[in-house]
C-alpha cells in the first residue's frame, strides 16, 4: 500500500508538521479584532483567519516563485522565501496600522497584559487608556507579529514544496496549481484551530493566554494536518489511477 511507503509517511508528516508552524503562527501575531479597530485592545483590527491567511498567501506566492524559478531550490530557500514573504506583508500591514493609530486616532501604543515592553523596557500600564486593554501595536507586538507571520511563511513554503515533489511527476502542467491550492486549504484550516483557543484577542508571545493555549491548538493542528497530508496522497492517488 501506498501509505506503508517510507517517503509517504515522511511527506504525511512533513505536511503535519507545515500544519503546526502555521498554527503556531497565528499565536505570535497580534490579533486584535473588532476591539482594535476601535482602538480598545493592542494589535491589528482584524480576525486570526485573515491574518493567517493573509500573511500566509503572501508567503506562497514567494516561496512558488522560488520554486518556480529555481528548480534545484533546497526545502530550506523555498522556506525562507515564504518566510520572508509573510513577514514583510505583516510587517507592512502592522506599520500601516501603527500610522493610523497614531496619527489618525492619538493613541499612545501600550499593552495591557505586561507592565514593561519586554524588548525595549519602557513602562505600558501608564498608558493604558481606561476602559481598554491596551492600543495601537507595541515593539513586542510588532516583532511577535513579524516571528510569527516568518513561521507561517516557512510553513506554507514547506506544504508547498512537499507536494510539488508528489505531484509533479503526475500532472506536470497543473502540478503548480493543485499543490497551491491545497497549500491555501491547509493555511485555512489551520488558522481556524486557534481562532477558538484565543477566544478574541491575543497580543503575540508575551500574552499570557499565549502559554496557555498554544499547547492544545499545536497538537489539534498537528493531527488535523497529518490528515490533510493524507487526503493530499489520496488525491495524487486519484490521478493515477
Amino acid at each position: 500500500m501506498v501509505f506503508l511507503d517510507p517517503t509517504t509517511i515522511i511527506d504525511i508528516l512533513l505536511i503535519g508538521l507545515s500544519g503546526t508552524l502555521i498554527c503556531l503562527a497565528v499565536h505570535f501575531i497580534p490579533v486584535g479584532g473588532a476591539p482594535a479597530a476601535m482602538a480598545q485592545a493592542t494589535g491589528i483590527g482584524t480576525g486570526t483567519v485573515e491574518l493567517a491567511a493573509g500573511s500566509g498567501l503572501v508567503g506562497l506566492i514567494t516561496s512558488s516563485y522560488m520554486y518556480a524559478y529555481e528548480p534545484s531550490a533546497s526545502v530550506a530557500l523555498v522556506m525562507a522565501a515564504g518566510a520572508m514573504g509573510s513577514a514583510i506583508m505583516l510587517a507592512s500591514t502592522m506599520l500601516a496600522g501603527g500610522f493610523i493609530y497614531a496619527y489618525g486616532v492619538a493613541v499612545p501604543f501600550a499593552s495591557a497584559q505586561v507592565k514593561k515592553d519586554p524588548i525595549t523596557g519602557e513602562r505600558q500600564d501608564i498608558y493604558v487608556s481606561k476602559g481598554t486593554q491596551g492600543q495601537g501595536i507595541p515593539t513586542i507586538c510588532f516583532v511577535s507579529g513579524v516571528v510569527g507571520a516568518a513561521l507561517g511563511g516557512a510553513g506554507g513554503g514547506l506544504i508547498y514544496f512537499v507536494l510539488m515533489g508528489y505531484y509533479s511527476p503526475l500532472i506536470t502542467t497543473h502540478a503548480a496549481a493543485v499543490a497551491g491550492v491545497f497549500t491555501m486549504g491547509v493555511f485555512y484550516v489551520n488558522s481556524v484551530i486557534p481562532s477558538y483557543g484565543v477566544g478574541g484577542t491575543i497580543e503575540g508571545v508575551h500574552d499570557p493566554k499565549f502559554k496557555r493555549v498554544v499547547p492544545k491548538d499545536v497538537f489539534t493542528s498537528a493531527v488535523v494536518s497529518m490528515l490533510c497530508g493524507i487526503v493530499a496522497i489520496l488525491i495524487a492517488g486519484g490521478m493515477t489511477a
